[in-house]
């Protein structure tokens, strides 16, 4: 009876003290889940060490090595409010009407236009007479108008003017580096070319030095070349003319202030 007795008694505390594993067991369980649901309702707070920066699109979840910072490629969340468009289509409107307008200003001002020439008359003529070799020499000056119809000056580079009588040249002129015109103006040009009539056409000697006519007109054909310079851009035009000249005596037409 007596061992009957000390080993259900034995019995008895060996069930409290597992009893009292098992409450401590799920204690500590119970408390585990507590502790995780706090941490779950807290907000994280990142504490970065020496060696560690703030990762730059996580918002503060996160860090990563200082010396991995360009080796590493973020991931930014799609409702990541970076990734939201902001008046995106209108500045891309604006920039593109923008870009528009000053090309078509660019456009406007910088496009070449034509460059008129226009025959501006005689206004010179100077007459010798070489007796001997029945020659007669013509000093003639004519001046020619150019509009400049562009936004930017013009220089007018070179200029080749001849003067025919039927299909013989009698006399030829060039000039280099003639003149500058100033935007949307216009300017009036003189050339003076020589004229020499003789050898075959020696009987102008006679016919310019006849004194029972007052007037010695003779038609002359006159073209003129010229070559211009703008803005890197070259260009020609031509004018061609008759002009009417008195071979018997000098003439001279009062000149505008506003001739070169």
């Amino acid at each position: 009876m007596g061992s009957a007795t000390s080993s259900h008694n034995g019995h008895s505390k060996a069930m409290k003290q597992a009893n009292k594993t098992d409450v401590a067991e799920e204690d500590d369980l119970l408390n585990e889940v507590d502790r995780e649901q706090d941490i779950a309702q807290f907000p994280y707070v990142e504490f970065t060490g020496r060696d560690s920066i703030t990762c730059p699109s996580c918002q503060g979840t996160g860090c990563i090595p200082t010396e991995q910072v360009n080796e590493l490629v973020a991931l930014i969340p799609y409702s990541d409010q970076r990734l939201q468009p902001q008046r995106t289509k209108l500045y891309v409107v604006l920039s593109v009407l923008l870009c528009l307008l000053i090309c078509g200003l660019v456009l406007f001002f910088l496009f070449p236009r034509s460059i008129m020439v226009q025959d501006g008359g005689i206004k010179m003529v100077t007459v010798w007479f070489d007796k001997e070799n029945k020659v007669v020499t013509i000093a003639m000056t004519s001046a020619m108008s150019i509009k400049n119809s562009n936004f930017y000056a013009i220089s007018v580079t070179n200029l080749i003017t001849q003067v025919q009588y039927m299909n013989t040249v009698i006399g030829t002129e060039q000039l280099t580096n003639v003149t500058l015109i100033p935007p949307l103006s216009d300017k009036m040009v003189n050339v003076t070319v020589k004229l020499e009539l003789g050898g075959t056409l020696s009987y102008f000697y006679d016919f310019c030095t006849l004194t029972s006519v007052k007037v010695h007109n003779i038609v002359v054909f006159m073209r003129t070349s010229l070559k211009f310079s703008y803005i890197g851009h070259l260009s020609q035009s031509s004018l061609e003319t008759y002009q009417y000249i008195d071979c018997g005596a000098n003439s001279t037409i009062p000149r505008d202030h506003s001739i070169n």
